[in-house]
């Protein structure tokens, strides 16, 4: 008995506490082995291609043609941590628009491009991706993509940022017909 007093003397708090946690993480291992508890892989449903939209306002360009190609590849940071790079279907640019009112016609109001930015566009870049398939929706590069995701888009000679604006997950049998859905709808203003 007096051996017993002698080591739990020795025993300190931090003594108690690792053994606890080493407890705690061999109670939680066996419960997920169990199958009790659910894993991040077993949420996946299945694995798809998607097409996202990125849309970037107010990006700056002085020469003819935007760098971002349609059919090129780009480099894409998902919320400014690097994933890879995807396939560009699209890309529609607009430049930069403003409202006039009008004195003597039935419109109440005109729609014509900014003459104090004509560097000054809007652009709506077309992506696609194989992504995992959850109930929450699609994840890429261990980020749910949801509307509004921060996405930055690089190239050799450019690097933009926007936000995700539009998805669809396509299912191998209306991929053509998504496709050209999608490249059609398009009116950036």
């Amino acid at each position: 008995m007096d051996k017993l007093k002698e080591l739990i003397k020795k025993i300190r708090i931090v003594d108690f506490i690792i053994v606890a946690c080493v407890i705690v993480a061999l109670l939680v291992g066996f419960v997920t082995y169990k199958g009790y508890r659910q894993t991040a892989d077993k949420q996946i449903e299945a694995t798809s291609d998607i097409i996202f939209k990125v849309y970037m306002r107010g990006v700056t360009y002085t020469g003819d043609d935007l760098p971002i190609k349609k059919g090129d590849k780009t480099f894409i940071s998902i919320r400014n941590v690097p994933y890879s790079d995807v396939q560009i279907l699209d890309v529609k640019a607009d430049r930069r628009k403003i409202v006039l009112p009008t004195l003597n016609s039935k419109k109440v109001v005109i729609v014509v491009e900014d003459v104090a930015q004509p560097d000054l566009y809007d652009v709506v870049v077309t992506l696609t991706d194989k992504a995992k398939i959850t109930k929450d929706g699609a994840v890429v590069g261990g980020n749910k993509v949801k509307l509004g995701l921060p996405i930055t888009l690089e190239g050799a000679d450019y690097k933009f940022t926007g936000s995700v604006s539009d998805i669809k997950v396509v299912d191998a049998d209306v991929d053509e017909a998504l496709d050209k859905d999608m490249n059609t709808t398009d009116d950036v203003q």
